[in-house]
């Protein structure tokens, strides 16, 4: 038990790194919780025009994640590896940092489904794709994508009941913290891909 709760303090404070935030002071562009929706994320960091900056915000939310949960099952096996997970998303999206206000935390989604079973991560990136492709909602393609991979690893037997079970409550804070875009996809006023209101 105790080796459970060293890897969740563990990848709480890897996730907890607000890439967005750090990346963006060391750019000279300032605090980018001033800037857009206020978000850490990387979509929020794109809006600053600097698209290399957005990349690496991505990945350093995504791989803190994948890191975390590389290391925590190197010495301490799966039980650890998915404790770490919980606590990288859980510190990404509730940083002590900074007042427990961080991102959306659909970066550190996929960096821990590429931890846990890698091709889970490449399979999200697919349903994201097209449903972006076909419905150009940024938030919506996120959002179902976090509902399908679980679902599908689950039914594939690909995945087991715990590993569904986390990766599961991992969604439903997803959806969470999307819950102002859900209000705007259900009134139908969800900016589009390529629009500047785009708060995904």
């Amino acid at each position: 038990m105790l080796v459970i709760l060293v890897a969740a303090v563990f990848g709480y404070a890897l996730g907890s790194i607000p890439f967005g935030l750090v990346l963006c002071r060391l750019a000279g562009l300032g605090d980018i919780r001033s800037i857009g929706s206020g978000n850490i994320g990387a979509t929020n960091v794109l809006r600053t025009g600097r698209k290399g900056l957005a990349l690496a915000t991505f990945l350093g939310d995504a791989l803190k994640g994948t890191v975390a949960i590389l290391v925590s099952r190197y010495f301490a096996g799966e039980g650890a590896a998915m404790a770490a997970a919980v606590g990288a998303f859980l510190g990404h999206v509730f940083p002590v940092w900074l007042g427990f206000k961080g991102g959306k935390g659909v970066a550190t989604y996929i960096g821990c489904l590429l931890g846990l079973f890698w091709p889970a991560a490449f399979a999200f990136g697919a349903v994201w794709l097209a449903m972006a492709f076909t419905f150009r909602i940024s938030s919506l393609s996120a959002l179902v994508a976090s509902v399908v991979v679980p679902l599908g690893l689950f039914l594939g037997g690909w995945a087991s009941g715990t590993m569904t079970l986390v990766l599961a409550a991992l969604a439903v804070l997803v959806w969470y913290r999307h819950k102002e875009n859900i209000a705007r996809l259900l009134a139908g006023t969800e900016p589009k891909i390529g629009k500047k209101k785009d708060a995904a």
